[in-house]
């Protein structure tokens, strides 16, 4: 049997951008009007990427490390620099009609709908722009707005609308004309905690029902943790890990989180605590801890021997901190050589 050609396919992306230094102070300003100097700023670079039908992928990193970018280029909002990327066998910056109608993109904080007018006005505006059939536009309204427990927001202007409704009309707008592959660029940014698992659920049940292509950035890993398959990570506009969250936590999860509480002050100063990345209590009686699963037992017996310990619990490193540690501290993270044996493909 023939293997399906991948739904994404980029290698070697590049996007520079060229930007305009100002001059310090009023003087240096006044300079840089007459005499102006740029620099390149290299946003992505040498990104190489591979995703197969029906897969979550999601997009990690800090600011700036390229995320946003990167789905411009694959949505064909911006060219390359250089490289060559082609989603559903189209070139996107090309913008033909025909993929068009098979991609769609939600960013979080960008609205296609109109605000001074009602959301179902804005989906027949985008039911016409898509060639959505009439039966087939009131259908797919009817089954969205039923998921998304929406159908008493239909006909309300959007502004009156909080973030959370918002965002529900929004994923109901850009799934109108039944796209092939969804790219979501932050879309739980600003909701609470239950506007994001409402967000999440739908999505996942969706993605079960049409089999579509998700690929999706984020800052929660909450939204990661419960949608995607696999997750790329971006420092500095390049990979540097790709693969599941399994393979993730296998790679980097080693540490155990430790909370201990002690019958009284004890020293903070200690030489035991230097590599422990403590975390203290105001009051000296509470620390969190971070060992490594190979000191673990050895580090534990040394604390109980030398300090009044009350209460003591551990766990396994949340991935939520395991991220931010690699994310504040990316030289943790091997070669690229090391991690291409984890690297996933279709």
């Amino acid at each position: 049997m023939a293997t399906a050609p991948p739904t994404i396919k980029c290698h070697s992306l590049r996007k520079s951008f060229s930007t305009y230094e100002k001059g310090a102070g009023m003087l240096g300003s006044l300079r840089s009007f007459f005499h102006r100097t740029y620099r390149t700023v290299t946003a992505v670079d040498n990104f190489s990427f591979e995703a197969g039908s029906s897969q979550i992928i999601g997009l990690l990193g800090p600011n700036g490390a390229g995320k946003t970018t990167i789905m411009k280029m694959l949505t064909g909002i911006i060219v390359p620099s250089s490289g060559t990327v082609e989603v559903l066998g189209h070139v996107p910056s090309a913008r033909s009609r025909e993929l068009r109608k098979k991609i769609s993109l939600v960013m979080g904080q960008k609205s296609q709908l109109w605000w001074d007018i009602p959301a179902y006005d804005s989906l027949q505006l985008l039911g016409h722009y898509y060639e959505v059939a009439p039966p087939v536009f009131r259908r797919r309204v009817h089954e969205l707005s039923e998921m998304l427990s929406v159908e008493n927001l239909l006909h309300i202007h959007v502004r009156k609308l909080s973030l959370g409704e918002r965002m529900k009309l929004e994923l109901m707008a850009s799934l109108l004309h039944e796209p092939e592959v969804l790219f979501l660029d932050e879309p739980t940014i600003g909701l609470d905690l239950v506007a994001q698992r409402k967000i999440r659920k739908f999505l996942l049940e969706y993605q079960k029902l049409r089999g579509t292509t998700i690929i999706l950035t984020s800052h929660y890993m909450g939204d990661v943790h419960a949608l995607a398959d696999r997750i790329v990570l971006l420092l500095d506009g390049q990979s540097r890990f790709d693969g599941t969250l399994t393979e993730f936590e296998n790679l980097f999860g080693h540490e155990k989180y430790v909370q201990v509480e002690f019958s009284r002050a004890v020293d903070q100063n200690d030489s035991l605590w230097q590599s422990l990345h403590p975390e203290w209590e105001p009051d000296g009686l509470r620390v969190e801890l971070r060992i490594s699963a190979d000191a673990f037992r050895e580090t534990l017996n040394a604390i109980t021997a030398r300090f009044p310990i009350s209460n003591l619990s551990s766990e396994k490193l949340p991935i939520e901190r395991v991220m931010t540690s690699i994310l504040e501290n990316p030289h943790l993270l091997p070669t690229a050589p090391e991690l291409s044996t984890h690297s996933q493909s279709i």
